[in-house]
């Protein structure tokens, strides 16, 4: 098994595979699309799904307040926050 960890293009690519399996138009987006308005859009309920499957992929955790900070970043900025998220995890042991 493979301790090592994903890196940032890993994540951002299951982002973007998580939004079109999600139904969202994935033609464009790259690390400066907003997960929010003016950017792929997503909604409140959407944001926490997207939320949800990265902690299921990746094996971090969201608390529900920060669902909505998701909308205010980019897809690069998300990416970024995973993989700091990833990597205070595997520097803790867990």
């Amino acid at each position: 098994m493979s301790t090592e960890a994903p890196s940032t293009e890993q994540i951002r690519a299951f982002v973007v595979s998580a939004l079109g399996a999600m139904n969202y138009d994935t033609t464009g987006v790259d690390d400066d699309t907003l997960l929010g308005p003016a950017g792929a859009d997503l909604e409140s309920l959407s944001l926490a799904e997207l939320g949800v499957r990265v902690e299921e992929e990746f094996g971090v955790r969201f608390d529900d307040d920060e669902a909505e900070l998701l909308g205010t970043m980019t897809v690069g900025e998300f990416g970024a926050a995973v993989a700091a998220r990833i990597g205070s995890a595997s520097a803790a042991g867990h």
